[in-house]
């Protein structure tokens, strides 16, 4: 389970920004679904190296990081 951010408290924040903050989050995690799953894509017509998935679990891995998710 991960850790909350410690800014994350949201007690600080106003409603604008932490709708703003959820809009990135939902925004970060729809690009690493994406990554994901173009790392997950196999074309029966094309030969697709193994390493593609761990390529892209990687990629949405540093995606979610470096958001703090």
């Amino acid at each position: 389970m991960a850790q909350p951010h410690p800014d994350d408290s949201g007690s600080n924040l106003t409603p604008e920004a932490r709708l703003s903050r959820l809009e990135a989050q939902v925004a970060t995690l729809a690009e690493a679904v994406r990554v994901l799953a173009r790392g997950l894509e196999n074309i029966p017509s094309e030969d697709v190296p193994p390493d593609e998935a761990a390529r892209g679990a990687r990629l949405a891995h540093e995606l979610l990081l470096s958001q703090g998710l």
